[in-house]
């Protein structure tokens, strides 16, 4: 997990402790359209379109289906991005395994 205040801008738009799992990914052939790492304030989460027509884009760590093509993240009133599908708002829970 990336501490927000690590970096300003990351050229390639990927939180830079989740570079090796979007490569990874699309390595595979999974094309990634967004993803976040959650800078400790939420769950990891990564936005996947699986290349058929019908099917909406998924967050894969959720199973969620996203009713849109794009502008995944909203941000909340300290700066940071989740996706409302995947985070509620009474969900402050973090990663796995993290109280």
């Amino acid at each position: 997990m990336c501490v927000k205040k690590q970096f300003k801008y990351c050229p390639s738009g990927i939180d830079p402790c989740m570079k090796e799992l979007i490569d990874s990914l699309r390595r595979l052939g999974v094309q990634t359209l967004s993803c976040c790492c959650g800078h400790g304030e939420y769950k990891m989460s990564v936005v996947v379109d699986f290349g058929f027509s019908k099917v909406l884009p998924v967050e894969i760590f959720s199973g969620i289906e996203l009713p849109r093509k794009k502008r995944f993240y909203r941000r909340d009133g300290k700066g940071y991005y989740y996706i409302p599908e995947v985070h509620k708002p009474n969900d402050k829970r973090k990663e796995v395994g993290k109280q």
